[in-house]
């Protein structure tokens, strides 16, 4: 089972060892290095802090780092925005929101989806269960509707459902991308156990295990794919998403043809009736 604890040691231990020593300006070493990265008491000379607390953060010994720690750390590791935030939520830095994940859509927001029509869209609540979708993205990707609930998720689908997944024509990308967003939801959500079983039951995917191992947390709301449909072809797909600040846990994916050929064949697919809401 994954911990906020052993996450953070884990992801301090991988990003030390991903730095280069040279491009930090730090001086030569006689002794060859045994492992690559810098040393933990380079990190802790760059942080500020000694050694001995590195070395007990990276062992996982149950130290809350203070915020200031955090962003030295964060510092002397040369984190990038979301790797620093990943850090920050890790630690238990980041105030939380303290509530229910959202399990039915804003009637609003749902009906914002449906008047997306003609571009696919669904909406999703912050661990990607699928709450409301339109026609066109049944068409594009498959009717949530016909998924048992416990299925309606969109990282499920697009890692584990045995059609779907094999859809994809680079999907070791789309895995890893799957994977920076589950990752980043799991450092914000650490104790919701619906978002837990579904990290474990994609971690039985070896491509999906051997990604997650890497802990990387680019998560970003734009990016775009390319699948195999059944019906059309192949059509490339950008995509974005939006956080409603007025419902800040859900979260709407708008679909757009990335190209010409792909705008016709989305045309062309038969819309099936759907409910437009999980339920």
């Amino acid at each position: 089972m994954i911990t906020p604890t052993g996450e953070l040691a884990a992801f301090l231990r991988t990003r030390r060892e991903r730095l280069d020593p040279r491009d930090l300006g730090l001086p030569a070493r006689r002794q060859a290095r045994r492992t690559p990265g810098l040393r933990r008491e380079e990190v802790a000379e760059l942080a500020g802090v000694s050694t001995d607390y590195v070395v007990r953060l990276e062992q996982g010994r149950g130290l809350r780092p203070s915020a200031d720690v955090v962003a030295a750390l964060s510092r002397a590791l040369r984190l990038s925005p979301a790797e620093r935030a990943y850090l920050f939520d890790l630690a238990g830095q980041r105030p939380r929101a303290v509530t229910e994940p959202a399990t039915t859509a804003v009637p609003s927001l749902a009906r914002l989806v449906a008047d997306l029509s003609p571009l696919p869209a669904m909406l999703m609540n912050h661990r990607y269960d699928v709450l409301a979708w339109n026609g066109e993205m049944a068409a594009l990707l498959l009717d949530f509707g016909t998924l048992p609930a416990s299925r309606r998720n969109a990282m499920w689908v697009c890692l584990r459902h045995p059609e779907i997944r094999e859809s994809y024509v680079d999907r070791e990308r789309v895995v890893r991308e799957g994977i920076a967003h589950l990752r980043t939801a799991w450092a914000a959500h650490p104790e919701d156990p619906a978002l837990l079983g579904l990290i474990a039951e994609c971690l039985r995917d070896e491509d999906f295990a051997r990604l997650w191992a890497e802990r990387d947390v680019e998560a970003t709301g734009r990016g775009s794919k390319v699948l195999r449909h059944p019906a059309a072809g192949v059509l490339a797909v950008d995509f974005e998403v939006l956080l409603p600040l007025g419902d800040t846990d859900q979260r709407v994916l708008i679909g757009r043809p990335a190209d010409e050929a792909s705008r016709t064949a989305l045309s062309s697919l038969p819309r099936p009736v759907v409910s437009g809401k999980a339920g």
